[in-house]
């Protein structure tokens, strides 16, 4: 027979299951303990940590208002929250100022700048920083004497800002309460939720609102805090016209709310499918079976033979010819019924 008349007959055969018992201990607790697994699998993590019988909805949409309450002493002033919060109350994203230096009464002028890279004896010392704009102002290239000694000359807001000074922070922070107020929607779900809550600023990072548990979902609140140094002016105008300002440079907290959520609704879709799933997947002890039978065990020959039996049509029409169209008469080779036992155990 021709190799492309093999394939072509090959091609056209069928394969049915044939049930062959095997009595052995060893293979018969591999199966069991494999479908154990998959099934506490499906039932542990599938079904009761992943919630696999629902429908979720994470695109959630959400408004946050928050408010400061709180009083500190900043360069011994009193600070209220119009003071020390930054932007204007009600933003999920602000700023509790603890620490300013300020500069006051800065006119635009010339003067000397203040920082030690700045140290000069002659203006040729000067020349070198000519145009920098890495200081207080631009560089003129003039050496001028100051009260800290020589220095460069600079044009911009003068006097130059001094911010090396030690200043105590604001310690009170600490005893600060944010009251936080949520709205959140869950537009899959058509779900509108509003809460609130107290934060206070001594607690951890991440603060989950008790309040915000329902019966549909769960949702954390994150509040992440980021350190920030930011400078700000506020500006005047003398009796003359002349314009001057009080430069702050602040050393702050910055707060950014962060609402997520995640919604889950039963739906007997997702059910059907997984449960599917999981029905199918107990099928792999079988297979883990067979591979240990076919290859590793004592009597893998025998198990080969009962398993796997080959009946082409020249046969089926002795048979019938014989009026033996039994199941276990149509098995030349093995001579048995559908279901095969094999007791493995006593060859090993």
């Amino acid at each position: 027979m021709s190799k492309p008349w093999g394939w072509v007959t090959g091609f056209f055969t069928y394969e049915t299951t044939k049930s062959v018992v095997v009595k052995s201990w060893s293979v018969g607790i591999i199966n069991r303990v494999v479908q154990l697994l998959i099934i506490l699998y499906f039932v542990c993590y599938v079904f009761y940590r992943e919630k696999a019988y629902q429908v979720r909805d994470s695109g959630i949409q959400s408004s946050v208002m928050t408010k400061v309450k709180g009083f500190g002493y900043v360069n011994n002033h009193v600070m209220d929250v119009a003071d020390y919060v930054a932007p204007t109350q009600g933003s999920a994203v602000f700023c509790i100022i603890t620490k300013l230096i300020v500069t006051e009464n800065q006119f635009q002028g010339r003067c000397p700048e203040v920082e030690s890279s700045y140290k000069c004896d002659s203006d040729q010392d000067c020349s070198k920083h000519l145009g920098s704009y890495l200081g207080n102002g631009v560089i003129t290239g003039s050496c001028v004497k100051s009260s800290q000694g020589n220095r460069c000359e600079m044009v911009g807001w003068c006097p130059a800002e001094v911010d090396k000074l030690q200043v105590k922070p604001m310690m009170e922070v600490e005893n600060f309460t944010i009251f936080i107020k949520n709205s959140i929607r869950f537009p899959r779900f058509n779900v509108t939720r509003r809460t609130s809550g107290v934060v206070g600023m001594t607690a951890a990072t991440t603060v989950t609102v008790p309040s915000l548990r329902w019966e549909m979902c769960c949702v954390t609140l994150d509040r992440t805090s980021l350190p920030l140094v930011t400078r700000f002016a506020k500006y005047y105008k003398s009796e003359n016209g002349t314009d001057f300002r009080t430069l702050h440079k602040a050393y702050a907290i910055r707060f950014d709310i962060l609402v997520t959520g995640l919604a889950g609704k039963f739906d007997p879709i997702p059910t059907l499918i997984n449960i599917v799933a999981a029905f199918t997947s107990v099928g792999l002890g079988s297979i883990l079976c067979d591979l240990i039978l076919l290859n590793f065990l004592t009597g893998a020959d025998q198990y080969k033979a009962r398993k796997f039996e080959e009946v082409s049509e020249s046969q089926i029409k002795i048979l019938l010819s014989q009026k033996s169209i039994s199941q276990q008469s149509v098995k030349p080779v093995s001579n048995d019924s559908g279901a095969v036992s094999l007791n493995l155990d006593q060859q090993l």
